[in-house]
């Protein structure tokens, strides 16, 4: 990656041990937060492209292993590195959503012999 990458586990509020899960939970809430069309127009279209790229490089574990060394490398490079070490993850909740009822059956029409018939 040219020039010096921001941190993608602090755009998406994560820990850099956090699991795929997790990362995945993150970004959809995020999206959720910053979409133009749920977001009623408050969206910053720079902070979604931002969120949209870390997501990229963090949920494929081979591009979040390169990252990972990238960083290692820059912040052994220099005191500028600019990795966060006291960056904390947020829960992020998660609706489950149980259905009490069986699910709907449908079946095709039978029809009735009758006087019509």
């Amino acid at each position: 990656m040219p020039g010096p990458s921001p941190d993608y586990y602090a755009v998406l509020q994560v820990q850099h041990a956090a699991s795929q899960q997790e990362i995945a939970r993150a970004y959809r809430a995020l999206m959720r937060r910053h979409h133009p069309d749920v977001a009623s127009g408050e969206a910053v279209p720079a902070e979604l492209q931002l969120v949209m790229q870390a997501f990229h490089v963090l949920r494929d574990p081979k591009r979040r292993a390169a990252y990972d060394r990238e960083v290692l490398a820059a912040a052994a490079a220099g005191p500028a590195g600019g990795q966060q070490t006291g960056s904390k993850g947020q829960d992020i909740p998660v609706r489950v959503v149980r259905h009490r009822e069986p699910p709907l059956r449908v079946t095709p029409v039978r029809w009735e012999r009758g006087p019509w018939a």
